[in-house]
């Protein structure tokens, strides 16, 4: 009889299965959990904004809001704060001085344009609507509110509100008091009766003749 030579594989110790398997496990898992960065967002053509920036110029009354109720409120506190105004100066480079936040010295910023009529306030090397800019929510000249497009920068600092300070010297606009109504007339007395006359006094009686 011819006998069959078996070939035996070489066996492979426990420990090192245990490894490889291990190795396996994570390459999976790290296949399979890796985040999957989201695709940057296009970036927003930059036009020329709807007012130069020089418009900015001057001091304001800077007070802020969380609430949109509380707007007209925030506009009245804003002109209280121009003992201590907020000054915009324009810079160098043709944009204007201004804070970004959490930064104790000014930054020259730049007013940028967007498609749809938008308007935004941030450095000059970003496009518009980047994470550090303001977005201009009004500016008629007189009232600047702007909106931080930074989530967490929105939350602590509020939406601002800058009020243009009065000439120096001049007094501070005051709301106009209700106008008040003029006095009633008083009625009219009811005009005096002429006094009566006096009576007539009698004729005198003739006495009867007396017949002698």
């Amino acid at each position: 009889m011819i006998r069959r030579q078996s070939h035996k594989l070489p066996s492979i110790p426990a420990f090192i299965l245990l490894a490889l398997g291990l190795g396996f496990g994570l390459a999976g898992c790290a296949t399979t959990n890796e985040a999957v960065e989201p695709p940057p967002p296009p970036v927003a053509q930059t036009l020329p904004p709807s007012f130069p920036p020089q418009d900015l110029v001057g001091s304001y009354g800077l007070a802020a809001y969380h609430k949109e109720e509380d707007k007209a409120r925030t506009e009245a506190a804003a002109i209280n704060q121009c003992k201590q105004p907020y000054i915009i100066t324009q810079g160098t480079a043709g944009g204007v001085m201004m804070h970004l936040a959490d930064q104790p010295t000014p930054t020259e910023l730049r007013v940028k344009g967007a498609p749809g009529g938008k308007n935004f306030i941030g450095p000059a090397e970003d496009p518009p609507g980047s994470q550090q800019d303001r977005e201009v929510l009004q500016f008629d000249g007189r009232i600047l509110i702007l909106r931080w497009l930074d989530p967490e920068v929105q939350g602590r600092y509020g939406t601002m509100v800058y009020v243009r300070c009065p000439p120096e010297g001049a007094k501070m606009p005051r709301p106009k008091a209700a106008a008040k109504k003029p006095a009633a007339k008083p009625a009219a007395k009811p005009a005096a009766k002429p006094a009566a006359k006096p009576a007539a006094a009698p004729k005198p009686v003739q006495p009867p003749i007396q017949r002698q």
